[in-house]
């Protein structure tokens, strides 16, 4: 199924600016499963999106968007991440804005591995309940609690958003290396100004959907409480966006709930967004 099918043109590769890539893999979730399952979730909530954005006056669609196949997975993590690097590298070469949908978040690690490859002085946004640096976790450096200690071997340009959970080892890392992490109970008076100093101009963005708070966002394994919610998180992507060159997106963590749509669809409209936010701000 294609992102937003039924609704626009069907663009072929050539025509589209935006490239729609679902990953539903899952091997590591060590909660509640069913992230394998994200990505459809959103594709078939997606035609019920109004495909005009009322904050942009414009369609974002417009630009085209072609939804790619999901790659198979070998059930295993080192050739399923070579498989999502090699996937991606000839996209960025096709100068496509590449949208991810998870799956856990380990994807995030071969995802921006072909990035970092293409993109120059790149930095990492990370929208997220949880650090994520564990160097191991459950026996496996390839956990979706391990990605960002990956992605910190490839570059030391991280910037966390909105963490509330994780280890006294993860907070010692934080304090070794000088992460930019701004935990969520320093945002509950105002998110900080100078959240945007610590990135270069090139920037990757992921987001997990633990990050949103577990009253808006039940659809995840690992929820936890005191989350954010739509108005604050919109308000800081489109500051982002407008301030730095977003090279690529993940969305990632979505849990379907059977016969509960709103979050599936909520998903669906974030990533509209980032679609509106990259080409008309």
């Amino acid at each position: 199924m294609r992102f937003l099918q039924g609704e626009i043109p069907e663009y072929s590769y050539e025509q589209a600016r935006i490239v729609v890539l679902p990953l539903g893999y899952e091997k590591t979730t060590s909660y509640a499963k069913g992230t394998a399952n994200g990505p459809q979730a959103v594709l078939e909530a997606s035609p019920y999106l109004e495909i005009y954005d009322e904050e942009l006056d414009a369609e974002p669609f417009r630009q085209g968007i072609f939804t790619l196949p999901q790659p198979e997975f070998k059930n295993n993590p080192e050739q399923d991440f070579e498989t999502i690097t090699k996937t991606v590298l000839p996209l960025l070469e096709d100068e496509k804005f590449v949208i991810s949908i998870g799956g856990e978040h380990s994807i995030t690690f071969p995802l921006f591995r072909a990035f970092h490859q293409v993109f120059s002085d790149l930095s990492i946004v990370q929208l997220d309940a949880h650090a994520d640096l564990r160097d191991q976790y459950q026996g496996s450096p390839y956990s979706h609690a391990c990605v960002m200690h990956r992605v910190l071997e490839l570059t030391e340009n991280v910037v966390q958003i909105g963490i509330r959970s994780l280890s006294i080892e993860e907070a010692q890392l934080i304090r070794q290396k000088g992460i930019r992490t701004i935990f969520a109970h320093q945002m509950y008076q105002g998110w900080p100004d100078d959240i945007l100093d610590a990135l270069t101009e090139n920037v990757y963005l992921t987001v997990d959907v633990d990050f949103f708070d577990p009253a808006l966002m039940p659809s995840t394994g690992t929820p936890e409480p005191g989350g954010f919610f739509w108005p604050e998180t919109m308000a800081f992507l489109r500051k982002l966006f407008a301030a730095k060159n977003i090279v690529g997106c993940d969305v990632v963590e979505l849990s379907p709930i059977k016969g509960l749509h709103a979050p599936d669809f909520t998903i669906a409209r974030l990533i509209h967004k980032l679609m509106g936010y990259k080409f008309y701000l």
